[in-house]
């Protein structure tokens, strides 16, 4: 790689997806630095970044530096281009999602992403799940990955999801631990559910083994440790729906390796997701079809803390 442009332009297959915590009552991003951490394992990020996997048709549009994002100052009679400002700063990301789960249909759902909590046996039927059955408390001891339950454990099982949060007790503005999954305007529109923060939270895990009081989970908690007061409460899946006023936001990692070594990286500190649930097929051998999650996001600034420049994404270029 030179000055001169003798460089070789980067080939790669695909794109690996990473998305981080935004934390929403302040707007704080996390920030990914490439100089200390771009060549990092595709496997093993570096917390608080989650793997997400390899993603589809990865786009990105801007206005930056199009017709419509960068305009002429003129000057003079008759008017002469002097200088140029920008006029308009937009960006916006669009990609598939291969796998599903939590995070990703969060991401794609464009509002809040419910968990299907195991519904009491008198509950009402209701679109996004009705009443749930009372959640269980965590006792002493409980960590990331081992939640110690005591004799609930019997209640449990391998292979069982699980979603660990605090009670819902009249809390307004963002709820969920670790992550807010949800906006409450007013108390009233939760209409008293205990477990409505634990509906929204995005703090799940899969139980891998149920051994002598305590849940041994296959990955660890996104919000970590548990806090005093957190129950426990086993979900058959997750819901999201058409509508809504709550917008997901999270920072994203996008990483193209290259075939020769080299690596291709856009960071976007803010991300709106700006899309309903929406789908796209894979045609595999006929009638079998791939379902991949569509998603799309936008942008929104920050300022960078060496020029004070407000900016909306950091493309970055590590040659081999």
């Amino acid at each position: 790689m030179s000055l001169s442009g003798n460089g070789v332009a980067p080939v790669a297959r695909r794109v690996r997806a990473y998305f981080a915590p935004v934390e929403r009552a302040t707007g704080t991003p996390t920030i990914f630095d490439p100089a200390q951490n771009g060549g990092f394992p595709l496997d093993t990020p570096q917390a608080p970044w989650i793997d997400l996997g390899w993603c589809a048709n990865f786009r990105r549009s801007n206005t930056t530096g199009g017709a419509t994002g960068i305009s002429a100052l003129l000057t003079g009679t008759p008017a002469l281009a002097t200088a140029q400002v920008r006029t308009e700063i937009e960006a916006m990301v669009e990609l598939e999602f291969a796998c599903w789960g939590k995070l990703q249909m969060a991401l794609a759902s464009g509002s809040q992403q419910m968990n299907l909590l195991q519904t009491a046996a008198d509950a009402t039927a209701n679109g996004s799940g009705g009443a749930a059955i009372g959640a269980s408390p965590l006792l002493a001891g409980s960590t990331a990955t081992v939640l110690q339950v005591g004799t609930a454990a019997s209640e449990f099982s391998s292979g069982d999801l699980i979603v660990v949060d605090v009670d819902y007790t009249g809390q307004t503005g963002f709820v969920g631990t670790g992550v807010s999954g949800a906006y409450v305007r007013s108390s009233a529109d939760v209409h008293g559910d205990v477990n409505y923060i634990r509906r929204v939270s995005l703090n799940v895990a899969r139980v891998e083994q149920v051994q002598d009081g305590a849940l041994r989970l296959s990955s660890p908690l996104l919000a970590g440790a548990p806090q005093d007061g957190m129950r426990i409460c086993r979900l058959l899946g997750f819901v999201d729906r058409e509508g809504g006023s709550f917008f997901q936001e999270w920072s994203g990692l996008f990483v193209f390796p290259g075939e020769q070594g080299d690596r291709v990286i856009y960071h976007y500190p803010r991300l709106q997701t700006m899309k309903g649930a929406a789908e796209s097929k894979e045609v595999l051998t006929a009638p079998l079809e791939r379902i991949h999650l569509a998603a799309g996001f936008r942008a929104l600034p920050i300022p960078d803390a060496n020029d004070g420049e407000r900016v909306l994404c950091f493309r970055s270029y590590l040659p081999a």
